[in-house]
């Protein structure tokens, strides 16, 4: 894992927010039985252990394109439903292991990718036909994303049981 104090300015700061928001997530899945990760709490399809499930894939997917573009990206078809769940034999603590591992890799990363570098963005309705993000978008984008499910996470949980690990 990449040290935060190995890096300054920018980097530093997109990184040490990066994990702060990962580290909130991870605690909102703390001590939760694989029961209870696969739980739907809530009329939505969301379940904490999907949500750890998600957000690791859609970190590696968008590392992916911060190196190597819309086609590195898009090597592999999205299961869009099950990306929010935990299949059958998944198991919280594999899905954990899995979230760490994409978060060493991208942690990597940021200390060596230039975040001026741009890619255009997959063709797709949510994205403005022609634009381009930066690394640096990117990881702003990461941030985002983990941060808006670390709060659906806490939602969650505190309907499994009554835990409030954000508030």
């Amino acid at each position: 894992m990449t040290s935060t104090a190995q890096l300054t300015g920018e980097r530093a700061d997109l990184l040490q927010t990066l994990r702060r928001h990962r580290g909130f997530l991870l605690q909102t899945v703390d001590g939760l039985t694989d029961e209870q990760a696969a739980a739907r709490s809530t009329v939505s399809e969301l379940c904490p252990g999907g949500l750890i499930k998600h957000v690791a894939g859609t970190e590696e997917r968008w590392m992916l394109f911060a190196v190597g573009g819309a086609e590195a990206m898009q090597r592999e078809e999205i299961d869009w439903v099950g990306q929010f769940r935990m299949a059958p034999g998944e198991t919280l603590a594999g899905l954990v292991e899995r979230f760490r591992a994409v978060a060493d890799h991208t942690d990597g990363l940021i200390a060596t990718l230039d975040l001026d570098a741009a890619h255009p963005l997959p063709q797709a309705p949510w994205f403005e036909p022609g634009a381009s993000w930066t690394v640096r978008r990117v990881l702003l984008h990461l941030i985002a994303e983990t941060s808006q499910h670390a709060g659906h996470a806490d939602i969650l949980r505190e309907a499994i049981d009554g835990s409030k690990t954000m508030g």
